[in-house]
């Protein structure tokens, strides 16, 4: 049985992808993603491997973090931009044994592999291969993530965010990664690809003990806007890491890279153009979309989600006068009435919140 076999056995509607949306209960799963934990199928975020002497040296110049300060089961989240800041992808980046693991943003595995063979120089003694066909990728989200991950591997969770190691389940050999959380702990688990059912069956199994169960797509994504983590059209070049959220992505001591120049101005101006914001929305709007306030356009909507109890929820990168918090604007051209609720991502420590102050 295949992966996608078993996520139809399980109720599964798929996206075209072959990822699942949901099981058959979105409520149900969100609700327990928000509660307890759920177990998903990040297949189509990719998975690459640079390898040979200069691989970290390689990713170092080329990206905004600091990857030769790795050392064997660290990770970081790095990003690699335009001349001009602008962002062109993102990815989490694994130190292990003789390679580097790559994971991209979703659908963005042969962009980011076709990136990194075009910046190999005749000098660099580095190979890049995708391991997105040969393996998956299942993520555990939610509170009781980490009361899984401890019966799988005793005192796993002692390790910090962003670091790796190898662990087995089912018998398999699996690299498993602590991620940024989004709703609670955030685990990724990188196993053989024909292995995968029978290790995401494995963490049914297990997890019961914790309310584990299957969750799609669908609810990732509502807790992703809910909770204002970018991804999608805030990581493209429309934007600047700092405009949408992605301060703690880039290092700024670690020497050059590309882009570095435009982001330093920024940082040392204290001083940004656009914001992130989190909304919540009195009808549902599909993004993009423009956002507007007193009759003059502040902002685009980037992202949108209706949750399965009826709550909607939005991203928009607005001008920074325009971000303040408790504001109503109007989204699209059906100017549907939306309020902001908070920033998103994780902003520079100088931005200063600016609060609505009731007047409206």
């Amino acid at each position: 049985m295949t992966l996608t076999q078993l996520h139809l056995t399980l109720g599964a509607a798929l996206a075209p992808d072959a990822i699942p949306l949901h099981y058959g209960q979105p409520l149900v799963e969100y609700e327990m993603m928000h509660d307890r934990a759920v177990v998903l199928d990040r297949s189509h975020e990719g998975r690459l491997s640079v390898r040979g002497p200069d691989r970290h040296a390689f990713l170092h110049r080329m990206s905004t973090n600091s990857i030769t300060s790795l050392s064997e089961g660290q990770g970081c989240v790095t990003l690699f931009l335009t001349p001009q800041g602008r962002i062109i992808e993102r990815a989490f980046v694994y130190s292990h044994t003789d390679e580097v693991i790559l994971i991209s943003e979703p659908g963005r595995g042969p962009a980011l592999e076709s990136l990194l063979r075009r910046n190999i120089f005749f000098q660099d003694h580095v190979t890049v291969e995708s391991l997105t066909d040969a393996t998956a990728h299942l993520a555990l989200h939610g509170p009781q993530a980490d009361a899984l991950m401890e019966r799988l591997h005793p005192h796993i969770t002692d390790s910090p965010v962003l670091s790796g190691q190898s662990i087995v389940i089912a018998g398999i050999s699996v690299l498993a990664f602590r991620r940024k959380r989004l709703v609670g702990a955030h685990w990724a688990l990188i196993c053989p690809v024909n292995a995968a059912p029978a290790i995401f069956a494995a963490l049914l199994e297990m997890g019961q003990p914790s309310g584990v169960r299957p969750a799609g797509a669908l609810a990732h994504h509502v807790h992703r806007v809910r909770v204002g983590y970018p991804s999608g059209r805030e990581v493209s070049s429309d934007y600047i890491p700092l405009e949408v959220g992605l301060w703690d992505d880039l290092h700024f001591t670690k020497g050059c890279f590309t882009g570095q120049e435009i982001i330093a101005r920024m940082e040392s101006r204290q001083k940004v153009a656009r914001i992130l914001v989190t909304l919540t929305l009195s009808q549902m709007v599909d993004a993009p979309a423009p956002v507007s306030y007193e009759g003059r356009e502040i902002g685009t909507l980037t992202s949108s989600a209706a949750a399965p109890d009826g709550n909607l929820f939005g991203l928009a990168v607005v001008k920074r006068e325009g971000a303040v918090i408790g504001r109503n604007v109007l989204l699209g051209t059906n100017a549907v009435t939306a309020s902001i609720t908070g920033y998103g991502g994780v902003q520079p420590p100088f931005i200063e919140t600016l609060q609505d102050n009731g007047s409206e």
